[in-house]
Order: C-alpha cells, then sequence, then structure tokens
C-alpha cells in the first residue's frame, strides 16, 4: 500500500483516538463507516489495519478536498461522500453496503472550521456571521436578523444552554433595527454587552454561538438520523462509536444507547395492557462514558469536554428512527417561553 497518502499533513489532532480504534475493535478485512471525516484522523488509524476499507462521509465540501490525498492513497479501499452523516444508510444503499463492522462519529465542528474565520464559526476571529458546514442554505446571519424573538431565544435556551437567552434575543431584535448582524464580531461584542459576565468566565457570546451553530446545521437531528443509520447497518458483534463534545449530544447517544441496550425496562414491570418490551438492539462496552486521560488533555485542550460511548450490535432487528431522541433534537414547540 503507498502509505505516502496516509502520512499526516495537517495540525488537527483527533480525539480519543485510541479508545475509539480499541472501541471499534478493527479487524483485517472489516468494512467501516465513518461518518464525519474531517481531517481524515480516524478513517486514516483504521486504514492502518491491513484490508480494512472505509465509507466515509463529510457534508463539508473543503474536507472531502482536502481528503483526495488519503482517497488517492488507499488503493482502493477508502470511499469518501459528500454527504450528510444523518444520509449514512442512503449513501451505503447507493454504494451496494449492505452491513458494516463498524461505524464511528466525532459530533460537532472541527478546529479547522473553527480556526477558519471565513466560515464564520467562532468569535475569535472577524469575519462574516455564516456557520454553514456546507456553505449553502440558511446561514447564522439569516437566522440572526429574520428569526422572531421567541424563536432566536429558543434556540439560544434549547442549543446553547444560554440562561440569558431572552435578553439576548430582545437585544438583537433590537439592534438589527438600525443595521443587520453580518459579521461574528458585531454579534459577539453585543453579547458581551447585554450577558453579565466575569473576566474569569468563558466569553458572555460562547453559548449563543454554539446555539446558532448547531440550528444552521441542525446537527442534533442528524445525529438522531445517523444513529438509526448505524443501528441498520451494524452487523451483529459491528461496534458503533460515538465521541460528543456537549450535554445536548452526549444526551441523546447516552439515550439511545440506554433505550437500544434495554436498560431500565423489563417485561415484568409492564401493566398488562402495555406493549411488550422490545428486545435489545445494543449492547454496551466497557464502562461508560470514555473520557481523555492527562496525557491527552495536555496535548490537546480540544480533549477535556470530549465523550466517548460504545456499544457492540446485537441481532435483534433495527428499530429505526425514535420519536423522542427526535423532540430532544428539536425546538420546543409549544408551552410557556423562557424568561431571562
Amino acid at each position: 500500500m503507498n502509505m505516502a497518502g496516509l502520512e499526516r499533513s495537517e495540525p488537527h489532532v483527533p480525539v480519543l483516538l485510541s479508545e475509539v480504534l480499541a472501541g471499534l475493535s478493527i479487524r483485517p478485512g472489516g468494512v467501516y463507516l465513518d461518518g464525519t471525516f474531517g481531517a481524515g484522523g480516524y478513517t486514516r488509524a483504521i486504514l492502518a489495519t491491513p484490508g480494512a476499507r472505509v465509507v466515509a462521509l463529510d457534508r463539508d465540501p473543503a474536507a472531502i478536498a482536502a481528503g483526495a490525498a488519503l482517497v488517492a492513497g488507499s488503493e482502493g479501499r477508502l470511499t469518501l461522500e459528500h454527504a450528510r452523516f444523518g444520509e449514512l444508510a442512503k449513501v451505503a444503499a447507493r454504494l451496494g453496503v449492505a452491513a458494516c463492522d463498524g461505524v464511528t462519529f466525532d459530533i460537532g465542528v472541527s478546529s479547522m472550521q473553527l480556526d477558519e474565520a471565513a466560515r464564520g464559526f467562532s468569535f475569535r476571529f472577524d469575519g462574516p456571521l455564516d456557520m454553514r458546514m456546507e456553505s449553502s442554505g440558511r446561514s447564522a446571519a439569516d437566522i440572526v436578523n429574520e428569526a422572531a424573538e421567541e424563536e432566536l431565544a429558543d434556540i439560544f435556551f434549547h442549543y446553547g444552554e444560554e440562561r440569558m437567552a431572552r435578553r439576548l434575543a430582545r437585544a438583537i431584535v433590537a439592534d438589527r433595527e438600525a443595521a443587520p448582524f453580518t459579521t461574528t464580531r458585531s454579534l459577539a461584542e453585543l453579547a458581551g454587552r447585554v450577558i453579565p459576565h466575569k473576566p474569569m468566565d468563558i466569553h458572555p457570546a460562547t453559548r449563543a454561538f454554539q446555539a446558532l451553530r448547531i440550528a444552521v446545521n441542525d446537527e442534533l437531528g442528524q445525529l438522531v438520523q445517523g444513529l438509526a443509520a448505524a443501528e441498520a447497518l451494524l452487523a451483529p458483534g459491528g461496534r458503533l462509536a460515538v465521541v460528543s463534545f456537549h450535554s445536548l449530544e452526549d444526551r441523546i447517544v447516552k439515550q439511545f444507547f440506554a433505550d437500544r441496550a434495554g436498560r431500565g425496562r423489563a417485561d415484568s414491570r409492564l401493566l398488562p395492557w402495555e406493549p411488550p418490551v422490545p428486545a435489545p438492539t445494543f449492547e454496551l462496552v466497557g464502562r461508560q462514558p470514555v473520557v481523555a486521560g492527562g496525557v491527552e488533555l495536555a496535548a490537546n485542550p480540544r480533549a477535556r469536554s470530549a465523550k466517548l460511548r460504545v456499544a457492540a450490535r446485537m441481532s435483534a432487528p433495527a428499530r429505526g428512527i425514535d420519536s423522542r431522541l427526535l423532540a430532544l433534537a428539536g425546538l420546543p414547540s409549544q408551552g410557556p417561553r423562557r424568561r431571562a
């Protein structure tokens, strides 16, 4: 194999790499799906196992372009697709992949995207208020300048867990009457003015930027669809390894695994008219969650919030998309509005 195409050239460091590989239990000749290719860290490591094949997805055209060298050096063992990981089942069907031995997701924005000012993901650099991973569709600026105050408040509260969501939304609606928000700096400065904070606190715009990014890219909805697709595609014994970076993502993954593993549910506890409990489709692997150790934390600060959960596929039929998880992924449709 031509290893030149597999050598690292990116500064990006994949989080919990050895733990993800151990969780996937890579075997020679196995077929693996990487739903969040990014800089190719997990995919590159999987391809180091002789004969292993990978189908990798990424919704970011820049990531697809950057992965061309890795595809060229893989001797046909890597297929790289421009698609959302929620479209995993559709891509697998088109490529003729009926079953696989492992699926991995690294959820959230990559450090490469955060470091590129023109993408507008971060307030550390002044750039257009964009945040679109695919560079198409509704941008963060569109939401900030067009959404009603109630919708903005729900986005900030639900996706960013921002306690001052109502106050921030009210200030945005007032200020955009004079001039629309077009840059990351303009929104960050407004957040700094209206959200109380101390010098040692995280930047007051942190949660608002996270919330907008999730809303723009439907990240939680994609996660729910990706988990269901992985359940359908994994062969019995295959592994699903998911790395998340904040509580909203981890809550969905944790609940998915708990439900699919039958945690807290038993036929003996059912009332007479309740339907029987479905057979478990996954078995949890090891202690959950796995977090980074001191050595990795010292070398890669991004790992401090990472949580890895791993489960092994059992033989019971896949259950499809869970409406309860979809509800967790969306904004509240009714009920009292949050105030701040």
